[in-house]
């Protein structure tokens, strides 16, 4: 009896799974995950690119200004986290 209520409870786990899997699948649509993998890491370099270069923009103006680059954060209201 012990063996039937442990399959009984295994057989909802395996279908509250594959409904997981579905609903997945279906927000997803028929993307490969390789491919939406790339795609985040190549909008992740976009962004340390633009961020890279916005930090030198600031780092100049601070020194045009004769300030601290914190200062420039704070006069801009930028934050210091990304």
């Amino acid at each position: 009896m012990h063996a039937s209520v442990s399959a009984k409870k295994q057989q909802e786990k395996v279908a509250e799974l594959e409904a997981e899997v579905e609903r997945l699948q279906l927000l997803l649509g028929d993307r490969d995950a390789d491919a939406i993998v790339k795609n985040h890491i190549k909008l992740l370099h976009q962004y340390n690119e633009v961020k890279d270069a916005t930090q030198i923009l600031i780092g100049r103006l601070a020194a045009w200004t004769e300030t601290t680059i914190r200062q420039v954060h704070k006069d801009y209201d930028l934050e210091d986290e990304d």
